[in-house]
Parts: C-alpha cells; structure tokens; sequence
C-alpha cells in the first residue's frame, strides 16, 4: 500500500469515528482523543491529516459531496441525483446539524452548492441542448449560481427545520421551478 492510500485510509477511519461519535454527542464535545481511541492510531497521527476536529468534519463533507455527484451521470436524470441528495441531507441530519452549530450556515451551504451546482449546470446544458439554444458563459454561470443559491438556502431549511413540506412535495415544488423557468430564461438569453 503506497503513502497516499495509507494516508486516505487513515482519513476515512477517523471521518467514520467522527460520525460515529456524532450520532451520540455533539461536535463540541467530541474530542481528538476518543477519535484517535477508535481508530487505534496516535495524536501526531491525527494532526498530521488535520488541524482540528472541525478540519475533518470540513474534509467529510467535501468528500461525501464529491461521493454524490460522482454517483450519478448527471446529464441523465437531475430528479433522482436531487433525490439522492435530499436522502443524504435525511439520512445524515444528525451531522448536517451538527455542521450548522459548529460551523455555521456558510460551511453547510457550501456542502450543498457543491452538489446542487453541478447538477443544476448540468440541467442548464441539457436545456441548452433540447432547445438548440447557447447562453453566453458568463450569463450560464451567474443562471447556475443563481438556481444553486436558492436550492442550497431551502434544503438547509427542510434538512434544519424540517420545514412543512415533506421530501416529495419540496422535490416536486424544486423541479417544477427547474422545468418551468429554465427553458423560459433560456429563450429569452439565448445568443444563437
């Protein structure tokens, strides 16, 4: 095994000691101690990696995002990658909580834009595609940003607060908001 896999192996075993922990406690009280217990290996060990508990769970979520959207060909079927998400955000609600008390709305919304962006780029290409239609790079940006934004800010909402809308309604709303507005802002830009 070369230093590399070592290295990320060591990595995913501290990310599962810390959801582990996670399920019973709170960030805050969970210590590098019991981490580097669980994992049988030493504090230089865990310091090496990372500078603090808050550095793993940071490097959990990017990895677990990355994990999403390397699950799906996104050109495919945007309903069941946003599903997917959505079951994620349902499933782990115990560390996106977790995230937002210790890290704040920002580290968490970034944690969905990392998802919902290439999603939602995604879905602009396709409509491009359906409608023979090309936005200008800049204006494609800025309509991916714009979509991702308020799809992050909603699924914090219904992941936080359990907003009053379950899964398949606030689903179905999201994508009919895609399905409606996207072809209308993408015949009204377009450049060809």
């Amino acid at each position: 095994m070369t230093n590399e896999e070592m290295s990320l192996k060591t990595k995913q075993a501290l990310s599962e000691a810390l959801k582990a922990s996670m399920r019973i406690k709170k960030l805050s009280k969970i210590t590098v101690s019991e981490l580097i217990a669980a994992c049988n290996i030493n504090r230089k060990t865990f310091y090496y990696h990372f500078q603090d508990i808050y550095a793993l769970l940071k490097w959990m979520l990017e990895q677990e995002a990355i994990e999403i959207v390397k699950n799906f060909d996104l050109l495919v079927n945007t309903e069941e990658t946003i599903r997917f998400v959505m079951e994620y955000a349902e499933k782990n609600d115990y560390i996106i909580n977790g995230a937002f008390d210790s890290m704040g709305y920002e580290e968490i919304k970034r944690f969905f834009h990392n998802d919902l962006f290439s999603i939602i780029y995604s879905a602009i290409d396709q409509g491009e595609k359906e409608l023979g239609v090309q936005l200008e790079p800049q204006f494609k940006d800025f309509l991916a940003e714009f979509y991702t934004e308020a799809s992050a800010g909603l699924l914090i909402e219904w992941t936080k607060n359990n907003i009053s809308q379950d899964k398949e309604t606030t689903l179905k709303n999201l994508l009919s908001i895609f399905k409606i507005t996207i072809p209308a802002v993408l015949k009204e830009k377009k450049i060809t």
